[in-house]
């Protein structure tokens, strides 16, 4: 089941941040002193070192591409990671908290 919250998470945030453009991810989060586009960073970075975890293998730095376009990708592909290394449903029920909290504080 949390496997399927996770993604139902991922879908609702991809919806919600897929179509800005630059300047609404420039913008500031509502929470800390951050832009929205750091904040989204800040989240596949998050679910890349869960992924990592659960695959017993060395956290790695998610690089932060040129473009904020590329944001919603980046979630995608790091949670589709997480999915495939078999997390257990402590770990899923956690990556779909942080996305719920990162989406509220868009």
């Amino acid at each position: 089941m949390s496997a399927v919250k996770l993604e139902q998470a991922v879908r609702l945030l991809v919806g919600q941040i897929g179509h800005w453009q630059q300047p609404r991810w420039a913008a500031a989060a509502t929470t800390g002193n951050m832009s929205r586009a750091d904040l989204v960073h800040r989240l596949v970075q998050e679910i890349a070192n869960l992924a990592a975890d659960a695959e017993g293998g060395p956290r790695r730095t998610v690089p932060r591409l040129d473009n904020d376009l590329a944001l919603p990708d980046q979630v995608r592909v790091v949670t589709a990671d997480l999915l495939a290394a078999g997390a257990d449903a402590g770990t899923l029920a956690r990556a779909a908290a942080e996305v719920s909290a990162t989406r509220s504080a868009l």
